[in-house]
């Protein structure tokens, strides 16, 4: 028994590890976009400015129309107060709205949270990445994730809903089974040791066609 212990513990780790490894490279990549545009700042004015001199307004509103558009890929979708919170939610963001999934996300954190940076980051990581994946399922028009993030009295109030093509599930044992064969569902029981590390709640539930994770954390 002990043996099997260490060797779930072991996956988990490794788990843990490629999906801190995931979520930096993909915010790398949204923090990388970020300074490009920033570095072409200038070239952008310039052009503008000679625009304008040859008094061409049709071409200074539709270089203005470009560069809108292409600011939009790369400024932050959400500022919630929280760094690590912005970092991954905007990550995240971008990567679904890559994938054609629609997401509509409220998030609040006005406060200093007692909960470390990394285990927020595997919290909302989980999350977002488990209704990607069942989002990526359905059709383009039956995809959609609601995030909702806020502080209800001292404890952090979090909720996701994604939609699903899966009927109402069944829990076995207590819990929701995986989805994505033997051998997964580590991200899970990483998430809830984390919350019940922290002396918080999770509550999942299931409905034909949606899926819904609740958390409650300390402040």
């Amino acid at each position: 028994m002990l043996f099997i212990d260490k060797l779930i513990d072991r996956r988990i780790a490794r788990y843990q590890g490629d999906l801190l490894a995931t979520h930096y490279a993909e915010v790398e990549n949204m923090y990388n976009q970020t300074r490009g545009w920033r570095h072409d700042y200038r070239n952008h004015i310039q052009v503008l400015k000679n625009y304008a001199e040859l008094g061409d307004m049709e071409a200074v509103k539709s270089y203005l129309s470009e560069l809108a558009e292409d600011l939009e890929t790369v400024d932050m979708a959400l500022r919630t107060g929280n760094r690590m919170a912005d970092v991954i939610l905007n990550s995240k963001i971008s990567l679904a709205r890559s994938r054609e999934i629609q997401v509509r996300a409220d998030a609040h954190v006005p406060v200093k949270l007692s909960i470390a940076d990394i285990d927020l980051c595997i919290i909302l990581g989980n999350l977002f990445d488990n209704a990607i994946e069942a989002c990526q399922r359905l059709p383009l028009q039956e995809r959609m994730i609601r995030v909702y993030m806020d502080m209800k009295n001292t404890q952090l109030y979090i909720s996701f809903t994604n939609t699903t093509a899966q009927k109402k599930q069944k829990k076995e044992n207590g819990r929701f089974a995986t989805t994505k064969g033997r051998g997964h569902g580590y991200g899970l029981v990483r998430m809830d040791t984390i919350i019940e590390r922290y002396q918080g709640y999770i509550r999942r539930g299931s409905e034909d066609g949606a899926f819904t994770t609740e958390i409650l954390l300390p402040q």
